[in-house]
């Protein structure tokens, strides 16, 4: 169990954002089908409430006024109906539910669409096409915008009727293209894929944004933009891009691939360039910025000008240099004086540091030398007493060891026989007839060779030849 210090604990307005934080991020947009159940609008935004249910379970949504104003033809938002929304699930804090907020509605018979969208969807964010690292910034002021869009209808009226307003000095190119039915993804991507390499940025004509859209349509009208070949086309786009499909409430996978994502080809323009009026007025503020700082600048730099002109060095330079040298002069004399001075306190100094010094010598050598006297006395009897112990010492294990010697034996009467290789012969078994041997006595060496041997008692009898001593 956690302790009480480190146990987190929530108000109800904190948990109640934790939760739907967590429903936008973990779950956010999805597709939910079901049957529409006590649909109503009220309130004074004219907001429609409505339950979705199947057999098991319900689910509450809200939808707003605008979204009810822009559903597709032939979708009926009521009581009964089996419907598709696509929506955002979201918790509502003050009522503490669950809902679904509205973004479009479908009929359910669009099933298999919604099933390619959503499968489509998924494969291409796994390969991190709709990533936000990958989306390029829009230029601040572009000079060339390419559109990629159907040469009839509103789309391209509308563009440049906005453009015209807030910029006239902009040049636009438009890529006529199919935007539904067979072929039209193709051309699309083709499209996009033109004004990348033939109207890059080393081109004559510098393409510096691309809008790419259509007016709004059912999900089968809108299809083209959903498709593979697009969006790869648009998500490699080295030129900036601006998706512009549909209404508002229409969603395709181009606008997950493009750097921005307009809920009409109107708010693409406004999205594309901002009023020429506020670049002027923008100019006009860094002007008055700049004219006011230069001024200042001139005002603070007359002030100096003028400070320095009345200043009395320029008007008797020499007054100044002949100040200067006095004052060079009265520190050179100082500074001379200060030197004699200080060499005559070193030098004092010097004289009666040597003074102490040659006191401390006279006094402190006659002690030395009686102390070196004592220690010399007290050394030569130490090393005296150290060499008659070491002396009775040596006399003592001389003793010990002629004790142990061999030759203190002899002293006795024994002898020590030795074979050539100067083994000892301890038995008649060690020598043979004719072998020459070495026996020790306590005064020399006698050398014999064996001509005979037996065992004592045995009546064999050991002859050698005597020798000559050797010393």
């Amino acid at each position: 169990m956690d302790s009480v210090n480190t146990r987190k604990i929530y108000s109800i307005t904190e948990l109640a954002r934790l939760i739907n934080r967590t429903m936008e991020n973990g779950i956010g947009r999805v597709w939910v089908e079901g049957e529409l159940s006590g649909a109503r609008v009220a309130g004074n935004y004219g907001y429609t409430y409505f339950a979705l249910k199947d057999t098991r379970a319900q689910l509450s949504g809200i939808m707003t006024a605008q979204t009810r104003r822009a559903l597709p033809s032939g979708v009926l938002f009521e009581d009964g109906k089996q419907v598709r929304i696509y929506g955002e699930v979201t918790y509502y804090e003050p009522g503490g539910k669950l809902q679904l907020k509205v973004l479009t509605v479908e009929a359910a018979g669009v099933g298999e669409l919604m099933l390619r969208f959503e499968e489509l969807k998924r494969n291409l964010q796994a390969e991190g096409l709709f990533d936000s690292g990958r989306k390029k910034p829009l230029p601040g002021l572009p000079q060339r915008i390419g559109v990629i869009t159907s040469p009839t209808g509103a789309v391209i009226h509308d563009i440049i009727t906005v453009l015209g307003r807030r910029f006239p000095n902009l040049h636009l190119r438009l890529l006529p293209v199919k935007v539904q039915g067979a072929g039209a993804a193709e051309d699309i991507a083709e499209a996009v894929r033109f004004f990348n390499q033939r109207y890059g940025r080393d081109s004559d004509w510098p393409t510096d944004l691309l809008i790419v859209g259509r007016g709004g349509g059912s999900l089968e009208d809108l299809w083209a933009f959903n498709e593979e070949c697009v969006v790869r086309a648009v998500a490699q786009s080295i030129i900036p891009v601006i998706s512009a499909v549909g209404h508002e409430s229409d969603v395709s996978l181009c606008d997950f691939a493009a750097d921005v994502r307009a809920p009409t080809p109107s708010a693409a323009a406004e999205l594309a360039v901002r009023p020429k009026v506020e670049f002027e007025a923008d100019l006009a503020c860094y002007a008055r910025g700049l004219r006011n700082a230069l001024q200042g600048r001139v005002v603070e730099l007359r002030g100096r000008l003028a400070a320095a002109s009345s200043a009395s060095a320029l008007r008797r330079p020499l007054q100044i240099t002949e100040r200067r040298a006095q004052m060079l002069d009265s520190l050179c004399m100082r500074m001379e004086h200060a030197a004699r001075h200080r060499t005559q306190v070193r030098r004092q100094s010097a004289f009666e540091t040597f003074a102490r010094l040659d006191a401390l010598r006279v006094r402190h050598f006659g002690q030395l030398r009686q102390r070196i006297d004592v220690s010399r006395v007290a050394l030569a009897q130490a090393s005296a007493r150290l060499l008659e112990r070491q002396r009775s010492g040596i006399v003592l294990i001389s003793r010990q060891l002629w004790l142990l010697s061999p030759l203190a034996v002899m002293e006795r009467g024994y002898s020590l026989t030795r074979k050539a290789d100067g083994s000892l012969v301890r038995s008649i078994t060690d020598v043979a007839s004719g072998e020459a041997l070495r026996t020790q006595v306590k005064d020399g060496v006698i050398e014999s060779t064996v001509r005979e041997f037996g065992r004592w008692g045995g009546g064999e009898r050991v002859v050698a030849a005597k020798k000559k001593p050797q010393w």
